[in-house]
């Protein structure tokens, strides 16, 4: 997969990795200097891509679960919103949650939160619908 944000393919990708947690799934990822928007600062397109890409999976791994299926159907962004509590810092990991708040047989909405230090600097919205063969973005992620 080539994401920029999950894809493990990308050289120059953030390679989030998600993984479950009861219900949420949850991730940790470490910031680089080249990541931030001003020394000690992660930069807020950075942070949006990162709720994007954990909240997607966690609405596939939902839709994959509710279908009983065998692998996650391929879902895109319809829409999400990030919204900035603070600045997250630089200095150490970040911590991503993310959970489903509502969903259909062919997408899902999903709240999630990013932390660093102790504190939620982050908050995403965003629904996520799976798409068929025929669609530019099938299982191109």
């Amino acid at each position: 997969m080539t994401c920029y944000g999950c894809g493990p393919a990308n050289d120059r990708g953030l390679h989030v990795r998600s993984f479950p947690d009861g219900d949420a799934l949850v991730a940790e990822w470490t910031p680089q200097p080249h990541h931030e928007a001003f020394p000690g600062v992660l930069n807020g397109g950075i942070i949006g891509t990162l709720l994007d890409c954990h909240c997607n999976w966690t609405a596939a791994l939902h839709l994959m679960r509710q279908a009983d299926a065998g692998q996650p159907p391929c879902t895109v962004t319809a829409d999400y919103l990030i919204t900035m509590k603070r600045p997250t810092p630089t200095g150490g990991a970040v911590r991503l949650r993310a959970w489903v708040v509502e969903s259909a047989a062919d997408r899902a909405t999903v709240d999630g939160t990013l932390e660093a230090g102790g504190k939620v600097c982050a908050t995403c919205r965003g629904t996520f619908v799976a798409v068929k063969e025929g669609h530019p973005a099938y299982h191109r992620w």
